[in-house]
């Protein structure tokens, strides 16, 4: 198999973007970093990392060993999460009501077994609106979350994918834990609201850090109807971000 160029901000963002493109877990990963990622001064000169990556050449075994110890849970969850994507037998059969919620209870049962990470599920399917509502609880939700919900917005991918796979109309999933998605929406409106004032006063352009395309929609949505400021996008994934600027 030849190898792909893949950037991202970091090597460890290149070689998980790699493992998705080629659908494979880090350890299957042969690769090599043609350039290390610089985030410049002052917002200037950033550079991406750049690896060129493959497939393992190697007989993959049909029963995966589960990793015997890790440096931090975080890393565990990563891995676990890039397995399960791959492994589409995960989910239980499905009798003929569909029960979404079983569905990802079941799913995400794995998930956390594999992690040794005690989770309490709470699924609710909407039928009318065809929303899967997925509250987690426990004692590490924070490694859940992740970095500006990362790792929450994966388990909701992959519960997506589940659901989907035994539905013939579309079904959206939320996965939530401790009001997270509420309290993330409150400060992204804040953060718009504050950098509008900053910009209408300074009468300069603020650009923000790069976010995900649900956290900019945010941002544009809490000042679509601002009387002195607008906003759009600029860059590339994952560094696109929004602007804020004065009205003319």
């Amino acid at each position: 198999m030849e190898y792909i160029e893949v950037s991202a901000k970091t090597v460890d963002d290149a070689i998980t973007e790699a493992c998705q493109l080629l659908t494979v877990t880090s350890d299957k990963l042969d690769y090599e970093v043609i350039q290390n990622g610089s985030s410049g001064f002052l917002g200037l000169n950033v550079k991406p990392a750049i690896i060129r990556a493959k497939v393992k050449e190697e007989k993959s075994e049909v029963i995966t060993k589960a990793p015997e110890k890790t440096e931090e849970k975080k890393t565990v969850v990563e891995d676990t999460i890039k397995e399960s994507k791959n492994d589409s037998d995960v989910t239980t059969s499905v009798d003929s009501d569909k029960d979404f919620p079983q569905m990802a209870k079941d799913f995400l049962k794995n998930v956390f077994d594999a992690m040794n990470m005690e989770v309490n599920v709470n699924a609710k399917f909407n039928a009318k609106d065809s929303i899967l509502d997925v509250e987690l609880s426990g004692a590490e939700m924070g490694v859940l979350i992740g970095k500006r919900g990362q790792t929450l917005d994966s388990l909701q991918y992959l519960i997506s994918l589940v659901v989907n796979k035994e539905s013939e109309n579309y079904i959206h999933v939320k996965v939530d834990t401790e009001n997270y998605r509420e309290r993330r929406k409150a400060t992204l409106e804040n953060l718009a609201k504050n950098i509008a004032f900053k910009v209408r006063k300074s009468r300069s352009s603020v650009a923000l850090e790069p976010m995900n395309p649900y956290e900019r929609r945010i941002i544009h949505s809490a000042l679509q109807n601002d009387r002195y400021v607008t906003t759009h996008s600029e860059g590339e994934e994952p560094f696109r971000r929004v602007i804020i600027t004065l009205k003319k």
